[in-house]
């Protein structure tokens, strides 16, 4: 595709990026800088908590032809006990500041990925949770966002013992985002902390899939192609954990062939993960936000389109391979037996 450059070799720069984002002896992650970034340009509201994070509000609610989108309001919802679902909550967003690649419709400016010491700070979790708690009426659900949070898996870690230690633990609902880019989970955390991820009781995990074939996954990260394959790897190790887990996938490719075969082929691989999987996965509409508009070309146009027919494929196929009662049922109650062998 011309205009790709170099593609990313993921594990090298992950690796690089990993050291320079994560002080694990001092139990510090580098946080984003958000105030006066680019990207407070689409707030809603200015950054808050010092200007190191936002509140970002959750729809139910998505255009026209797209699946409703209960992520992260109905697992928020059902942990801490909230009847019935409203269609809009606020979160508290933290972004770390790196990530491996770069998603040309990522709202995230590229200078907030890089680990640059420039636009970023270095936080506790407890200096984070201090902040979050001091804020007016402060969001239910706290988000760890990027970046790429599973670059530095002890963040999730962090911040439940800050909640817990800050009495939030049962009133707060945590959340956090992987793009299913590295296996740092699994390299950096032994078996207890993962179990305390699993047994946590107000956690819940989204991973992203950018992308329906590995054509697609390349044009929309800049990764190598057989890293496609490996975001399925991670999220079979992810699955077996017995997490509460969920998905997110997006559709935009410039190529307008096989368009009907790879949305299949997708859900196909989805299903060999766990029959089910695909009710547990939104696909996301990519909009344009400002850090996005100065990289947009004629093949990242096309792909806005591409996504739409991509998105009836989705529906068709979703409505043909499961019933009517499961597809209606609440996102949360969607069973997943992976993690139950």
């Amino acid at each position: 595709m011309k205009g790709q450059g170099k593609l990313i070799d993921t594990r090298k720069l992950a690796e690089r990026l990993r050291g320079r984002s994560v002080d694990v002896i001092n139990r510090r992650v580098l946080i984003s800088h958000l105030s006066g970034s680019e990207q407070e340009v689409d707030f809603s509201k200015p950054a808050n908590c010092g200007g190191f994070g936002r509140v970002r509000n959750f729809h139910l609610c998505t255009p026209s032809g797209w699946p409703s989108n209960p992520l992260p309001i109905a697992p928020a919802c059902k942990a801490i006990g909230i009847q019935p679902i409203p269609d809009t909550i606020p979160a508290q967003v933290f972004q770390n500041a790196a990530c491996a690649w770069r998603c040309w419709y990522c709202f995230v400016p590229y200078n907030l990925l890089a680990a640059n010491p420039k636009h970023s700070k270095w936080f506790t979790s407890k200096e984070l949770v201090t902040l979050y708690a001091q804020e007016q009426n402060r969001p239910l659900i706290i988000d760890l966002s990027g970046g790429s949070p599973d670059l530095v898996p002890e963040w999730v870690l962090w911040m439940m013992d800050a909640l817990t230690d800050a009495s939030l633990h049962k009133s707060t609902f945590l959340w956090s985002d992987d793009n299913l880019s590295t296996t740092c989970l699994f390299d950096h955390l032994n078996s207890r902390d993962l179990n305390r991820l699993v047994q946590y009781q107000n956690y819940a995990r989204v991973c992203c899939f950018k992308g329906y074939d590995a054509r697609s996954f390349t044009f929309n990260t800049r990764a190598m192609p057989k890293d496609y394959d490996c975001q399925f790897q991670i999220m079979s190790k992810l699955l077996n954990l017995g997490l509460d887990i969920y998905g997110y996938v997006t559709l935009t490719s410039p190529y307008t062939d096989r368009v009907k075969e790879g949305v299949c082929d997708f859900i196909d691989r989805l299903q060999a993960l766990d029959s089910n999987l695909p009710l547990r996965v939104i696909p996301l509409q990519i909009r344009i936000f400002t850090p996005v508009k100065e990289r947009l070309c004629p093949e990242r146009k096309r792909s806005l389109d591409v996504q739409e027919e991509a998105i009836s494929v989705w529906n068709s196929e979703i409505a043909s391979r499961f019933d009517i009662a499961l597809r209606s049922a609440n996102i949360t109650d969607v069973p997943l037996n992976a993690g139950k062998k």
